[in-house]
């Protein structure tokens, strides 16, 4: 197993310095990471994208490097047929944007609820996606790795069925360790349910809000707000899944994603030391 860190674990650093990729790549590269995972809303626009994807992977071999996986922003939850192929454009140009970041993982969302909308609905729009991108994925042997994120899907048996639904070997799971304590589902609970259907991992973690605490967390579906913290520190049972990806002989990328309040560069300098002691 090899061990990255999401660009986004460093967004509060990316904004307070003005980091670009590049930067990141540096970081990366300081910390003895393996790989680094980017995401598809930190390109500069326009023919300055390709040119800059370019001076991307060539920092990445240079330094040692790659790419783990790279995330798309989608959302099949969209009442018209026109919204739903504007996101299913995105995951295709995901598909050849990864290509030539030499990768072969693509994260993917489902959507989220809103409005009167059902799962039912949901499912439905998610699934019809997810089929259309599948055939371009199963061409060029990219996996469309499903993140357990938000409502929809926010649970593993969601997440399970809508891969049973698409039916292709490419449509797996990116496991995030931290989102389903949003949704109040154990997460060793749900790597037992998912763990043959995992490609990809977010290492993430996160603890209930302190009485009086002024920081600003996440609020699950019961109302409880969580706190983004090191993994370990918090509620995740790490080394269950770790100890599981071993067993499965899971052979991918580990990813640190971090959203906590703490200095964003030590925060995952040390979750990436935990990580590697778990891993021996």
């Amino acid at each position: 197993m090899n061990i990255s860190v999401s660009m986004y674990s460093l967004a509060s650093t990316i904004k307070k310095e003005n980091w670009s990729i590049l930067d990141f790549i540096q970081y990366a590269k300081r910390i003895s990471l393996d790989g680094v995972e980017l995401l598809d809303f930190y390109w500069k626009s326009g023919q300055a994208k390709s040119e800059e994807i370019e001076q991307v992977l060539q920092a990445v071999k240079q330094n040692g490097l790659r790419v783990s996986a790279y995330d798309v922003s989608n959302n099949f939850v969209k009442e018209t047929e026109e919204k739903r192929a504007v996101e299913v454009a995105k995951i295709l140009e995901g598909i050849e944007v990864a290509k030539k970041l030499e990768t072969n993982i693509v994260r993917v969302f489902c959507g989220d609820l809103h409005g009167e909308l059902t799962y039912e609905d949901g499912q439905k729009w998610i699934v019809e996606g997810l089929k259309k991108c599948a055939n371009r994925a199963e061409e060029e042997n990219i996996y469309l790795a499903i993140e357990n994120h938000g409502l929809l899907a926010g649970k593993s048996e969601q997440v399970k069925e809508i891969i049973e639904k698409v039916n292709s070997p490419y449509v797996r799971s990116t496991f995030d360790t931290g989102n389903f304590l949003l949704v109040h589902e154990e997460p060793q609970e749900a790597f037992d349910r998912l763990k043959q259907d995992v490609v990809h991992v977010h290492f993430k973690d996160f603890r209930e809000k302190k009485p009086g605490e002024e920081l600003k967390g996440f609020r699950s579906t019961r109302g409880v707000e969580l706190i983004g913290t090191v993994p370990g520190d918090g509620k995740v049972d790490l080394p269950y899944i770790v100890e599981g990806l071993k067993i499965e002989n899971y052979q991918g990328w580990l990813s640190i994603e971090y959203e906590g309040f703490d200095d964003a560069e030590a925060a995952n300098e040390e979750a990436v030391n935990r990580l590697k002691t778990l891993l021996k």
